[in-house]
C-alpha cells in the first residue's frame, strides 16, 4: 500500500470535525508511509487535506481537469501536479496510481467519484479497496441504501461487503492491509442469475 487516493469536498462543511478528520487521516498515512494521491484543488477539505500532508513532509500528486486549472482552484505547491484533459481522464489516472480509495465527506462529486471506484472494483477493473470515512455519521444513508438494495435484489451482498465503511481512520487503514477483493465477477454473475 502506497499510495491511497482521497475523495472529499471542496467545501469545509458546517463542522469543525470534519477538518479534524483531515488531520487524522494525514497523521495515519503519513505514520504508514502511504503517499496521497487527490483531486489537485486547493479549496475546501481538498486544499486542507493536501497542506497538512505536506506540511507533514507527505508526498502529494495532485489530478485535475485543465478547465479547473484555467478557474485557478489548482494547488501549486504539491508535489506533482497532472493536469488531463476531462474529468473521465482524471478518475482513470487516479485508479492508476492509487492502491485503494477514500471518500471523507463531500457532495455530489465525491459520491460520484467513489461510486465509480467501487463500481470498476465490482467489474474487475482494478481489485484495490474502497472506503468511507464515516464522520459524525455523515455516510449512515449509504450503508441505508446498500442494506436496501442488498434487501430488494440490486446489490449482491458480497459486493456490499467489499465496501468499508469506517468512522475510525486507524481501523479502515488496518483494513486495507488486510483487504480481499471479492472472487466473483459482476458480468459472469448477471449472467449467471439471468439464467436461472
Amino acid at each position: 500500500m502506497k499510495r491511497i487516493c482521497v475523495f472529499c469536498g471542496s467545501s469545509y462543511g458546517n463542522n469543525k470535525i470534519y477538518v479534524e478528520a483531515v488531520t487524522k487521516l494525514c497523521r495515519i498515512l503519513i505514520k504508514n508511509n502511504i503517499a496521497l494521491v487527490y483531486g489537485g484543488a486547493k479549496v475546501g477539505l481538498m486544499g486542507e487535506l493536501a497542506d497538512q500532508f505536506l506540511s507533514s513532509g507527505g508526498e502529494v500528486i495532485g489530478i485535475i481537469p485543465k478547465f479547473l486549472v484555467d478557474r485557478e482552484v489548482a494547488h501549486k505547491g504539491l508535489t506533482r501536479l497532472i493536469e488531463t484533459d476531462t474529468m473521465h481522464e482524471r478518475k482513470e489516472l487516479m485508479q492508476r496510481e492509487s492502491d485503494g480509495f477514500i471518500a471523507l465527506p463531500g457532495g455530489l462529486g465525491t459520491i460520484e467519484e467513489i461510486f465509480e471506484m467501487i463500481t470498476w472494483g465490482q467489474l474487475n477493473i482494478h481489485k484495490k479497496p474502497c472506503a468511507f470515512l464515516n464522520i459524525n455519521g455523515y455516510y449512515n444513508f449509504i450503508n441505508a441504501f446498500l442494506e436496501n438494495a442488498v434487501k430488494e435484489g440490486f446489490i449482491e451482498l458480497e459486493f456490499k461487503n467489499m465496501i468499508i465503511i469506517e468512522e475510525d481512520p486507524e481501523i479502515l487503514i488496518q483494513r486495507f492491509f488486510n483487504y480481499d477483493h471479492p472472487t466473483i465477477d459482476k458480468a459472469e454473475f448477471a449472467l449467471l442469475k439471468n439464467r436461472m
